[in-house]
């Protein structure tokens, strides 16, 4: 059973906002959204009809002040629950502890009346995915995105939860199981509001976000068309903040794969340059990194690395597991070189322009040498979109009606890629709606007590306003 079967046909199509070119099968389902954007369904238009009625509440309703108060009141056991899913490790390499720590979220999903499914990922070497469905009739159809691994495997020295004042430090406290309970007592809080009946809401934990089963086509299709189905994506790794206030995710970039393969001439080194020998394979790699350099190094919100470089008469490499070997003598012109890097974009026509660049680079060859570029895509972008940061504005209005700041989006340079990337090129979203956290992916990774009961109560009413 798909958690979603059935309901992509009978519902609204997702609906994006969008102003940036998309590949090609993207913009007929954003001509075929368009549509549905004009008739209302729209987060963008939804809001600017609310605001312009007067809609826009400045205080909450009877309902939320249930939430509100529901989520006050079970602080201490949302803290219990939170020790108790991160002391069982769930490392991406440990599939048992991943599954336990599923079957903890499992049994809390289907108390609240969600159908449930393990998906087995043992085909790709990993534990598996956990997700939910909840079917209803009202309102936008809302996918809720958490991770069940850690970075933190069974051999570990970090395994345990330990309380310290108002923080809590601990595997995956931050990143991100505090987040996974976010999710679940949010929807707690819609229940015993009576607010969750009849809301269309798929929850899904990955079991592998840290380390993610190959081929990403196989281990993120069930993602993809969970993203497919829905109108609006929340994501709950652990949110940031500065001095100035609390930072939203509305954007993140690409992360994809290039490697550059060259061949020149080998020859006596005394020949180098010549007419009938040329430049060789290194002269002609770097080259063609200078010229990337040069070239790209200003392009907004680009990123791109030369991660491993090996040149000479043979080499032999292993992309997999980006090591090999290089043979040469200082007294000979290299035959070889292979260059692997990677690259970060905000958005699907950024990179594909780019790349449009990188092949146009590599063809400018030195004498007597050819090269050949190849690009793999890992991660899409979530391009900064108009309904984003609509979402944003309703987050924001609510953390402010909760009492707290005004929300702003943070640069999109300074967030990874995740698994809300691969439903970002299907519906708007946003990301980092968990508790604050700090030293993430290290032993000194800690999460803020205090921020975890705000985090629910503003998920929780996001999701019912929008289940309206």
């Amino acid at each position: 059973m798909r958690p979603w079967k059935g309901l992509c046909e009978a519902a609204p199509p997702a609906v994006t906002v969008r102003h940036l070119p998309r590949r090609e099968e993207e913009s007929r389902l954003d001509s075929r959204s368009y549509r549905w954007w004009r008739r209302g369904w729209g987060v963008a238009a939804a809001l600017a009809l609310a605001a312009a009625a007067g809609g826009v509440r400045a205080e909450l309703d009877a309902t939320e002040h249930a939430i509100v108060a529901f989520v006050d009141a079970e602080r201490a056991a949302l803290e219990a629950d939170l020790e108790r899913h991160v002391n069982v490790n769930s490392g991406t390499m440990n599939p048992d502890g991943v599954r336990a720590v599923g079957a903890l979220l499992e049994r809390e999903l289907e108390a609240l009346g969600f159908a449930t499914e393990w998906i087995d990922l043992a085909h790709v070497n990993r534990g598996g995915h956990l997700f939910a469905r909840r079917e209803g009739d009202r309102g936008k159809r809302v996918l809720l995105i958490g991770h069940l691994d850690t970075v933190f495997e069974r051999d570990d020295a970090f395994q345990t939860f330990v309380r310290d004042g108002a923080w809590a430090r601990g595997p995956g406290v931050a990143d991100m199981k505090s987040g996974n309970l976010v999710i679940v007592y949010a929807l707690k809080a819609l229940a015993a509001a009576g607010a969750l009946d009849g809301a269309q809401i798929v929850v899904a934990y990955t079991g592998e976000e840290e380390n993610p089963g190959e081929p990403l086509a196989e281990s993120r299709a069930h993602l993809v068309e969970a993203g497919r189905f829905a109108d609006v994506a929340l994501e709950f790794e652990a949110g940031t903040r500065d001095a100035s206030g609390e930072l939203i995710v509305t954007g993140r970039r690409s992360s994809s794969e290039w490697r550059l393969e060259v061949a020149g001439r080998q020859a006596h080194s005394s020949r180098i340059f010549s007419a009938e020998v040329g430049a060789g394979a290194i002269f002609e790699a770097a080259r063609i990194l200078a010229a990337f350099y040069e070239e790209l190094a200003e392009e907004p919100y680009l990123a791109f690395n030369a991660g491993t470089i090996l040149g000479g008469t043979d080499v032999e490499y292993d992309a997999a597991e980006t090591r090999g070997r290089a043979f040469g003598k200082t007294n000979v012109v290299p035959r070889r070189a292979v260059v692997h890097g990677g690259i970060r974009t905000i958005s699907s026509e950024q990179l594909e322009r780019v790349r449009e660049r990188m092949r146009a680079i590599v063809a400018r060859s030195l004498p007597h040498t050819e090269a050949s570029i190849a690009f793999a895509d890992a991660y899409p972008p979530m391009a900064p979109t108009e309904g984003n940061r609509a979402l944003l504005e309703m987050l924001s209005a609510i953390n402010e009606e909760l009492g707290g700041g005004a929300l702003r989006a943070v640069d999109p340079a300074l967030r990874g890629a995740s698994d809300i990337s691969f439903v970002a090129p299907y519906t708007d979203g946003l990301a980092g709606l968990g508790p604050y956290g700090e030293g993430g992916h290290t032993p000194e990774e800690r999460v803020d007590l205090e921020s975890i009961p705000r985090a629910v109560q503003r998920a929780a009413i996001l999701i019912y306003r929008l289940t309206r």
